[in-house]
């Protein structure tokens, strides 16, 4: 069973952790932005993987 509370919690750290960088440094994230504009699919894709990937594993570290 879905527990809401841990969902919300997790999606405000979230939220919390992507707001930093353009609170910080909004100039680094421009430039950033701009990089990612000029990757290919294939780029993208593997990134959005591997980072799916880590998050899994460390998902699966942190309920065993």
């Amino acid at each position: 069973m879905i527990n809401w509370s841990e969902l919300l919690g997790a999606v405000a750290v979230m939220c919390v952790l992507e707001g930093a960088l353009p609170f910080i440094n909004p100039a680094a994230l421009r430039r950033l932005l701009l990089r990612v504009t000029e990757l290919d699919d294939r780029e993208l894709r593997m990134g959005g993987l591997f980072s799916m990937l880590v998050g899994v594993a460390v998902l699966y570290m942190v309920r065993t």
